[in-house]
């Protein structure tokens, strides 16, 4: 699902229940597979303008599980497409899903790199309303600057999320 017009919106609520209406779905296909199923990503922070899109962490106890995973994911419609360059995450793509809110989905196992950066920056942004105005703000001069270049849009975004990174212990 390759962006093609960058939009972003002031924060929306319903990004909450659009949540819990993947997760619903995910956890009837998962069963105890699913250690948790955690909202990420920009629409998970209450206040964060944000691109229309939730991004979603299934967490599983380990990579040996990540099989099962897979076959569970593929019988509700999700293609596994790999780690896309991210070691800690697995990708999955969807067609037919038109109830529920456009979404990324990601398989990580608990002790994944990328599950803890996740997480770490979701709640360092929930705990700092500045950070999220001047993310918020960042992100739509992006957009406003370059609607149609996915690759400059998050390139015009890497200083702020660098410094936010550095911020939270990310980054040093």
């Amino acid at each position: 699902m390759r962006t093609t017009h960058v939009v972003v919106l002031p924060y929306d609520p319903k990004w909450n229940e659009d949540f819990s209406a993947i997760r619903a779905e995910l956890e009837a296909a998962m069963g105890e597979l699913a250690l948790r199923i955690e909202h990420v990503g920009s629409t998970s922070v209450e206040g964060m303008s944000a691109k229309p899109c939730i991004d979603v962490d299934v967490v599983i106890p380990d990579r040996t599980c990540l099989k099962a995973a897979i076959e569970r994911l593929a019988s509700i419609g999700y293609v596994h497409e790999g780690n896309l360059g991210i070691e800690g995450r697995e990708a999955f793509c969807y067609t037919g899903k038109p109830h529920l809110q456009l979404h990324h989905l990601y398989v990580c196992p608990a002790d994944s790199e990328e599950l803890r950066r996740h997480i770490t920056f979701r709640e360092f942004l929930r705990q700092n309303p500045d950070a999220v105005k001047w993310y918020s703000s960042v992100k739509e001069q992006a957009a406003q600057r370059f609607p149609d270049d996915i690759d400059r849009y998050l390139e015009y975004k890497s200083p702020c999320i660098a410094e936010l990174y550095r911020m939270c212990g990310l980054e040093e």
